[in-house]
């Protein structure tokens, strides 16, 4: 159907212009002496129309003639423009697949052709490749890390950061902390956490306070045994989201108990212990790590005490949340505590109160029964402790359940009994 339409429109356009050509409007006259030339109008016009169709095709053809060397030029800058985004794609896939080593080829081949647009100011688009040619010297540097080539690592990473003032300000600043971070990461992985924190140290206060920063800042910190920054930077990545509930407790665990263990008298460890949150103190490891050390640095034991509490409350109410082994620790550390001290009859009480709320609790059985020799109940003692101590199953407790028991027979004059609590005590 469209072909008969198309045949019908040029028959009709053949027809008019028959018609049209066929009707004489006017002759033009023209003189050159001694002759005269006597022409149709119609064909004067159809002859304008093609001397003006003549030269203007001749025109054009002349200016594409001259047009060629730059089209040539052109034609030149979009093949380096393809080459250098082709072996951009390169590096970035072989940097991804683990070939870092035609990574860098890639790179550095990229490298050649943005450095010949910039050079002859070819390509209309120069502060996009001044871009590229850091992005490049980026992922040649992180090849060469990878290749562990740390001369070559150092010399792209300075390089990526010399930008010219071409370049947009947000790009550059973009680029010059990516080239931050990642310096950072490779000082991490050269356990160098000084270099690291110089690197993060440049970074902008909205950059450093980043997730990816914030996670390259605690690594430096627990590699350089910081670890009080690295416990406020935990508590800013566990207000953030970056770990599951469990890591996060895990790891702010393990920080508050080394913060603990670096202090060397009791004043410094109750000055560490004030900096730790509430949430952290009522941690039932970090609380009995804190009274034990507290004990060891010859501490006040009241102060142990009132840091257990919590813990205490735990376990004299039957709650399920303590571990066995906590549940050992705390025993341990309360008679340690105890027995540093005055006989204390609320203490005293206390224990006898949460024993009888729970009679099958061998610790509670242990723990009252070294309450009641610090008291001087030896009778109540040694019954508690006979009955307690061949059935401990920690090796710390038991041992000190039969060493007990061992000083309550020397005290009643029973050497056979002292010296067979003696060889039990041995033989744990």
């Amino acid at each position: 159907m469209r072909w008969s339409l198309w045949l019908l429109a040029l028959f009709g356009v053949a027809v008019a212009a028959a018609l049209g050509l066929s009707l004489q409007f006017g002759t033009v006259t023209v003189f050159v002496a001694p002759y005269r030339v006597d022409l149709s109008l119609n064909l004067v016009v159809l002859g304008l129309l093609f001397g003006f169709v003549l030269c203007y095709g001749a025109l054009r053809g002349l200016l594409g003639f001259m047009e060629l060397p730059v089209q040539a030029r052109r034609w030149r800058s979009q093949q380096r423009e393809r080459a250098a985004q082709q072996g951009l794609l390169n590096a970035i896939v072989m940097w991804m697949a683990g070939r870092f080593l035609r990574s860098r080829k890639a790179a550095l081949q990229a490298l050649g052709q943005v450095e010949q647009l910039l050079l002859h100011g070819e390509s209309p688009h120069q502060p996009s490749w001044r871009l590229m040619r850091s992005l490049l010297h980026l992922l040649a540097a992180e090849s060469a890390h990878a290749l562990r080539d740390k001369a070559a690592r150092d010399e792209h990473f300075q390089q990526a950061l010399d930008h010219e003032p071409g370049a947009r300000v947000e790009q550059r600043l973009e680029l010059r902390d990516a080239a931050y971070l990642n310096a950072t990461r490779w000082s991490l992985h050269d356990r160098d956490s000084q270099q690291a924190q110089q690197f993060l140290s440049q970074l902008p206060l909205g950059v450093s306070r980043r997730t990816v920063a914030l996670r390259l800042r605690l690594k430096a910190d627990r590699l350089g045994q910081q670890h009080l920054p690295a416990l406020d930077t935990a508590r800013l990545l566990a207000k953030h989201g970056a770990f599951s509930a469990s890591a996060a407790s895990s790891l702010l665990r393990g920080l508050a108990i080394a913060c603990l263990d670096e202090c060397h008298d009791s004043s410094q460890l109750q000055s560490s212990w004030a900096l730790l949150l509430p949430d952290e103190r009522a941690m039932p490891d970090i609380a009995l790590h804190a009274a034990q050390r507290l004990l060891a640095l010859r501490g006040d034991p009241q102060l142990a005490l009132k840091w257990l509490t919590p813990v205490w409350q735990q376990m004299a109410n039957a709650d399920d949340s303590l571990a066995s082994s906590q549940r050992q620790k705390l025993v341990q550390v309360l008679s340690e505590a105890l027995h540093d001290m005055e006989p204390d009859s609320d203490w005293l009480a206390r224990v006898e109160q949460a024993r009888l709320v729970n009679p099958r609790s061998l610790e509670l059985q242990y723990l009252s029964g070294m309450v009641c020799v610090r008291h001087g109940l030896w009778g109540k003692a040694q019954q508690m402790l006979e009955q307690v101590a061949p059935r401990l199953t920690s090796p710390v407790l038991q041992r000190q359940a039969w060493r007990a028991l061992a000083e309550l027979a020397e005290n009643k004059g029973d050497t056979a009994q002292a010296l067979a609590c003696w060889k039990l005590s041995a033989k744990v």
